[in-house]
């Protein structure tokens, strides 16, 4: 069985800013939130009602959760994910912690992305 994929509540939206701006204030401190820094950009994916309109960004996205903490040695975790989602023409943006993986989706595909994750055995809460 591949495992089980929480659907979190709410809309996110995925922020750019420059590579050198702080993390605005705008961003909470609890719920899911990702911040990640490169040289090149800072990217936020926040709950969308979180943003201001003014903040260049792309709304719409829905996540899923792979349930469960996995080791660094376990490979393939997020590959058993995104076959299908890939077989089923769903754009992914994926996301790594520590302890778990996520998918994000958009709104429109949810369905479409759900549909191809349960047709590979996952479970769906």
């Amino acid at each position: 069985m591949p495992g089980t994929l929480i659907r979190l509540a709410g809309e996110f939206a995925v922020c750019r800013l420059g590579p050198t701006e702080p993390v605005p204030g705008w961003v909470g401190e609890s719920g899911f939130v990702s911040v990640t820094r490169t040289d090149d950009e800072l990217s936020i994916l926040c709950p969308a009602a979180d943003v201001p309109a003014t903040v260049r960004q792309e709304r719409g996205w829905r996540l899923l959760k792979l349930q469960g903490t996995f080791a660094f040695t376990e490979t393939g975790v997020l590959l058993r994910i995104l076959r299908p989602l890939a077989a089923a023409h769903v754009g992914i943006l994926a996301l790594s912690t520590f302890d778990t993986d996520y998918v994000a989706v958009k709104g429109a595909e949810l369905t479409r992305a759900e549909e191809a994750l349960v047709s590979a055995g996952y479970l769906l809460r």
